[in-house]
């Protein structure tokens, strides 16, 4: 187990990898993971899905197992995922997993959560959906839970959605909890559980041109921001990277592609609405040559 990890400081960028768990192996995951580690990155994030969305019958390995594997295996990169659906899991069971996660790698946990952006996917797998609004007020008392819980000490909750009586969570997470991160970018559901109850707010590719625009409805959060890059290492490889992300990743919205240059100046405008954290998925999948050409030329120039 590795030491306690100190939190991200405020006022300088970092960056995290999303790695989606589909079409690679644990191999190939870790292997970009240990890259980004070495590479000076904050992060790396999963996804949570029974089944990738856009493909059933495609591999895909359990977010959580994924996640454990990953801290075990490195030492300083913080672990989450973008973002756990919060209908999968009981608060008590999810408070647990968290603390237990966060105390095995040394305080590197990121609790991102979501109230479930599949629909289809609760019902399929016989999961409950009691509609939007309801999905959302569980995800607020889930995440009051989680607070509570980590307290260590015996709770009683009596809420709309969950009920507990003399629950108790051992161990605490490392520094006493977790930083919980909301993503989402709906004006009436998700901002205002991001304002209220998020440490962060991560703000998805699809929403990023209108950054400064929603900024203030996320309150004090800080903000991190979702983007597929395409990464071109020099001028003669732009026109293929560009197509490549475009090609792959352009439904998803919020795309930035270019010379190292040319990110770092989209990815400014960011910064100064107030960003502190990037997490990007690369038109090559997170290739370690280009994590080290965006740790090298890309993030010291959002310092």
């Amino acid at each position: 187990m590795s030491g306690p990890q100190e939190p991200p400081p405020p006022g300088r960028a970092l960056a995290g990898l999303y790695l989606p768990q589909v079409r690679m192996d644990f191999a190939a995951i870790e292997t970009r993971a240990r890259a980004a580690e070495e590479a000076g990155f904050h992060s790396v994030w999963l996804i949570d899905h029974l089944a990738p969305p856009a493909g059933r019958g495609l591999d895909m390995l359990d977010a959580w197992t994924v996640a454990t594997a990953l801290a075990v295996r490195t030492e300083r990169l913080h672990v989450g995922h973008l973002v756990l659906c919060a209908e999968f899991r009981h608060p008590a069971l999810l408070a647990k997993m968290a603390a237990s996660l966060d105390v095995l790698s040394g305080g590197r946990l990121e609790l991102g959560l979501g109230w479930g952006s599949v629909a289809r996917e609760l019902t399929d797998y016989g999961f409950t959906d009691p509609g939007p609004a309801a999905r959302a007020g569980r995800l607020a008392e889930t995440i009051d839970l989680l607070r509570l819980l980590w307290s260590g000490e015996p709770v009683d909750f009596d809420g709309d959605h969950w009920t507990l009586r003399d629950a108790v969570c051992r161990p605490r997470p490392v520094a006493g909890s977790v930083p919980i991160h909301i993503g989402g970018a709906g004006p009436r559901l998700t901002m205002p559980l991001v304002a209220g109850r998020a440490d962060w707010w991560s703000c998805p590719a699809g929403s990023a041109g209108r950054l400064a625009e929603l900024r203030p409805s996320a309150g004090a959060a800080r903000v991190s921001v979702q983007h597929p890059i395409g990464l071109a290492a020099s001028s003669a490889a732009r026109e293929e990277v560009v197509e490549t992300v475009h090609r792959r990743f352009g439904a998803w919205g919020g795309v930035v592609a270019g010379t190292p240059d040319e990110v770092a100046g989209a990815l400014a405008r960011e910064r100064e609405a107030g960003a502190e954290l990037f997490v990007c998925q690369f038109h090559d999948f997170g290739a370690p040559e280009t994590i080290r050409l965006f740790a090298d030329e890309v993030l010291p120039a959002l310092r």
